[in-house]
């Protein structure tokens, strides 16, 4: 009778231990995080090089399975082009500038065997990605989260994010 109980003892620790381990990995995706680094294995030099001469950006992953996305590139923000929002009558220029940010929103699910996320796309500043369904290998190192798509097309970028 005593064994019975011991091996329910170690079972309940194990499914605790286990349950809380689930916990945290969520905890840890979960939040604001910018990004530090976008880069590009080059498989010629096998070395990583900074992609499109630097990136900046946001990642937001909820506590209800909602994230958004937004990539510009360096320094984005430091144009003297101004326009008006829902306007055709921009000029060429401005258009331009405007392809130099990505946006989109997801659902997302973690498979926390294989470490990837997958983003459900439900919207996206691409028309063609709308709907689309990405997925991202992840992993951190100390504070810093690791996202590196899976996709053939952006295979081999890898992007460093640190939390807000």
């Amino acid at each position: 009778m005593e064994m019975k109980y011991a091996f329910l003892i170690i079972l309940t620790l194990l499914f605790t231990s286990c349950e809380s381990k689930i916990e945290k990995q969520e905890h840890k995706l979960t939040g604001l995080w910018s990004l530090v680094a976008m880069d590009n294995y080059n498989a010629e030099t096998k070395e990583w090089e900074v992609w499109n001469g630097g990136m900046q950006g946001y990642i937001l992953y909820d506590d209800k399975e909602n994230m958004s996305l937004h990539l510009l590139t360096k320094d984005y923000e430091k144009t003297a082009l101004r326009f008006p929002d829902f306007d055709d009558s921009i000029s060429l220029e401005a258009l331009k500038h405007l392809t130099n940010s990505y946006v989109y929103f997801a659902k997302y699910s973690i498979n926390y065997g294989d470490s990837v996320v997958t983003h459900k796309r439900i919207s996206h500043s691409n028309p063609g990605e709308w709907g689309k369904t990405v997925h991202r290998k992840f992993g951190f190192i100390g504070d810093t989260l690791i996202l590196e798509p899976l996709e053939d097309k952006t295979a081999g970028l890898r992007l460093k994010w640190v939390r807000n």
